[in-house]
């Protein structure tokens, strides 16, 4: 593996990067080799839940699925947040039952989540993708065991060098998402930032992931 990329929608099939497709159990691509799996916050739809979580499970005992996700929580959308957290505490069930790391979608719903990881004792690594907000945040997810993903906002948001900065290097991956820009250009940021080579960077990646996703 050269490249990791913690969460894409975008499966470009290229041989040097090892992607986490995300994928939806609604609609399920067979053809992509490394996915996660999960019921987002923003597509809940109660009439189907159950069976979406069925699907999930089949899906989690799979190799090729790498984790559950994404999930979480966004307390900037209509559904209601007790319905989310009921959705989200399913999928941490199903999480721990297969031992796969969770990667979480979380808007303005940090202290929820830090709870809800407390009080249920989650044991497997989770992972917030798409992390845009200042220190703080970042520091308390980290004292509480969180690991932190960066893309979008690494790269449009000059101010997010100083928080990327901040974060371990045992504690970060990286990602596109839904951004044009190539993962080896987040990549080259993320290096710059570091003040290190991006051979360095991907070694600490690697290094992460074979932590986070138990690899050999």
């Amino acid at each position: 593996m050269i490249f990791f990329n913690l969460h894409t929608h975008s499966f470009t099939n290229n041989s040097d990067i090892l992607e986490l497709v995300n994928q939806y159990p609604w609609d399920f691509k067979e053809n992509i080799p490394n996915y996660s799996i999960g019921i987002h916050p923003w597509y809940i739809d109660e009439s189907r839940v159950e069976a979406d979580l069925n699907v999930i499970e089949k899906k989690l005992q799979l190799k090729e699925c790498l984790a559950l996700g994404e999930c979480g929580l966004d307390k900037r959308i209509e559904i209601p947040l007790a319905l989310q957290i009921q959705v989200f505490e399913k999928q941490i069930a199903l999480a721990e039952k297969y031992k796969k790391p969770l990667v979480l979608h979380l808007v303005t719903a940090f202290d929820e989540v830090i709870e809800i990881k407390n009080r249920l004792k989650i044991s497997v690594p989770i992972i917030i993708h798409g992390f845009s907000k200042n220190k703080q945040v970042a520091k308390q997810l980290l004292d509480n065991g969180f690991y932190i993903s960066f893309g979008k906002y690494l790269i449009k948001n000059p101010e997010m060098e100083a928080v990327f900065k901040s974060i371990p290097n045992d504690k970060f991956f990286l990602e596109t998402d839904t951004i044009n820009e190539t993962l080896e250009e987040v990549y080259q940021l993320a290096a710059k930032y570091k003040n290190i080579k991006i051979e360095d960077v991907i070694e600490i990646v690697n290094s992460n992931f074979n932590t986070v996703f138990k690899q050999p």
